[in-house]
């Protein structure tokens, strides 16, 4: 199968491509049939040599069958030559087999939730029934226990305790005397 498609040229990181028409099982930079074009990625979009087509010959191959790539199609498209559609990918966006377990999941959960509120919501609510308190005993004044607390007339100052001790030079002759099994009198 023919393929009108870029085959890479130039130095590192400063490409330059070149349109050919080659067979499809032929290596990217290898062998190709004709030039038809070029592209220059470095220049700018609005630049005319960015893109250079020889309209004739592209012509001439695609009545003869060649396909061009993606990119190719797009040049030529830009041009008038051929009609270019955007491919889709249709699995590319798709999610993979834990994902859509995950998404099946969380469906049946908030479905789940869904019916219990909406349950809820069918049922009437339920009357609230009062509670009637037991009636409390009506005291009468006369046996109502009186509590009346009495504030002391007077405040009762602190006691404090008053301790009479020895002095201590007193008692230590004692200690020292061998008095050891008599107690001091405190």
């Amino acid at each position: 199968m023919l393929k009108i498609r870029l085959a890479r040229g130039g130095a590192k990181k400063r490409p330059y491509y070149s349109i050919v028409v080659a067979d499809s099982h032929s290596p990217r930079d290898g062998r190709f049939i004709e030039k038809v074009g070029t592209y220059d990625p470095l220049l700018k979009r609005d630049n005319e040599k960015r893109v250079t087509l020889n309209a004739d010959k592209i012509t001439a191959w695609l009545a003869k069958g060649a396909q061009p790539t993606d990119r190719v199609a797009r040049f030529l498209a830009a041009q008038g030559l051929a009609k270019w559609e955007p491919s889709q990918n249709l699995k590319k966006g798709e999610p993979h087999t834990k994902a859509k377990e995950r998404a099946t999941e969380r469906a049946e959960r908030e479905a789940a939730t869904a019916a219990a509120l909406a349950e809820a919501a069918a049922r009437p609510p339920e009357p609230e029934t009062e509670v009637e308190a037991a009636p409390e005993p009506e005291l009468v004044a006369e046996e109502a226990p009186e509590v009346v607390a009495e504030a002391p007339e007077t405040v009762p100052e602190p006691v404090e305790a008053v301790v009479e001790a020895e002095p201590m030079a007193a008692a230590e002759p004692a200690l020292e005397a061998g008095d050891a099994a008599e107690p001091a009198e405190a």
